[in-house]
């Protein structure tokens, strides 16, 4: 009996993007469970007993010996999938600075960056008063300019060198809500050279938005 992976998931969460484009990358067959957040779905009793969050994605994976794990953060996710199933590519490099080089930048996307995009934020701010569109754009492209710093001085043909790691499983789904406000990519000329060489890798097409099975169709490729 091998591991079964299930990942409940909705095609413009970007951080279920993230936990797809691994996937993908890493060759795990999984299962996906479609929560449709403009429909209040992820905050239903059903879904709260797996993600007491709220929130997607949630990565449930049945071991063969029986037991079950389930996890409800997706970098803690990505770091579990690394570690458990062991297939090349690996996401997070063998030494240590380098790692903490790769985890620094993941989470410059996932705390400073993904949170302003996030439905459940964007909809506490429009009742302030505020423009919900220009107040995350502007704190996208606080974000993308220590990025663009960081990695000015580490990035190959990835973030860290030639090989796609934890911080660009991150980035591309970022760029994606980047662009969906507004923000000039090719104002950060290596970030956005580093998003472009993502968009040709099968894994990313296979997790992006566009593609997903709950993708309404005007939104398809």
């Amino acid at each position: 009996m091998s591991d079964t992976v299930t990942l409940y998931t909705y095609f413009r969460s970007s951080c279920s993007a993230r936990l797809r484009i691994a996937l993908h990358l890493k060759n795990i067959p999984f299962n996906p469970v479609f929560i449709n957040l403009l429909r209040d779905e992820q905050s239903s009793e059903a879904h709260r007993a797996i993600n007491p969050s709220g929130t997607v994605p949630a990565l449930v994976v049945q071991n063969s010996s029986g037991t079950s794990v389930t996890i409800t953060q997706s970098l803690a996710a990505l770091e579990y999938l690394d570690e458990t199933f062991p297939q090349t590519p690996k996401i997070l490099p063998n030494d240590a600075e380098s790692r903490a080089l790769v985890r620094t930048l993941a989470q410059i996307i996932g705390c400073d960056i993904q949170p302003v995009t996030n439905l459940r934020i964007l909809k506490r701010v429009a009742p302030l008063g505020a423009d919900r569109t220009v107040w995350s754009k502007d704190l996208i492209e606080d974000g993308l300019r220590a990025y663009e710093t960081i990695v000015a001085k580490s990035a190959g043909k990835f973030s860290v060198g030639d090989q796609i790691t934890l911080a660009d499983i991150c980035l591309i789904p970022a760029a994606w809500g980047a662009e969906r406000v507004g923000v000039d990519l090719t104002a950060f000329p290596v970030t956005n050279g580093i998003v472009q060489r993502l968009e040709n890798e099968e894994a990313v097409r296979l997790g992006h938005w566009k593609t997903q099975p709950d993708t309404p169709e005007e939104l398809r490729v």
